[in-house]
């Protein structure tokens, strides 16, 4: 009699278990990512306030010297840090863009004489007077970066430009 409880039992529980995970009981639970509600502390946000202040006095010194031409309405921070820019160049020669530049332009944020001729193709890419908007060759991208290091100092040195 005490072994067919326990195999009454044992086969109860499979059924239940069965049951229960063809019918789904469980909870439903979906993974939500973490909202970080309290945002950045007083410290980071005046040291973000004080980067970005340096940055737009760069960028004035850049533009006075012809060498800052951006095609976003917002600061190009990786084309100052490089020692300026001049993405409509870049656009107009359709060899490519920063990184910066290229997600600009596909957030639409590109400047008002840029947006204008701008259009997508028929597999949703973004154009410039026709021709795709492109990411600099992997050549132009390391020639990019390693300008940058110019300026950095020892700490993006060990980025191994």
């Amino acid at each position: 009699m005490r072994a067919i409880w326990k195999t009454v039992s044992v086969l109860s529980i499979f059924g239940l278990g069965f049951l229960a995970g063809t019918l789904q009981w469980s909870a439903h639970s979906s993974a939500v990512a973490q909202l970080d509600e309290k945002g950045a502390s007083e410290e980071v946000t005046k040291s973000i306030t004080a980067a970005y202040s340096a940055l737009q006095t760069v960028r004035s010194n850049l533009n006075q010297e012809g060498r800052y031409t951006p095609a976003a309405k917002m600061l190009n921070v990786t084309g100052v840090m490089a020692g300026g820019i001049d993405a409509i160049s870049d656009l107009e020669s359709g060899k490519g863009v920063d990184p910066e530049t290229f997600g600009a332009l596909y957030a639409d944020m590109a400047s008002d004489e840029v947006s204008v001729n701008l259009d997508t193709d028929e597999n949703g890419r973004l154009t410039y007077k026709g021709k795709v908007v492109r990411m600099y060759s992997v050549e132009r991208l390391k020639k990019f970066y390693k300008d940058r290091l110019k300026f950095a100092g020892n700490d993006e040195e060990s980025a191994g430009f």
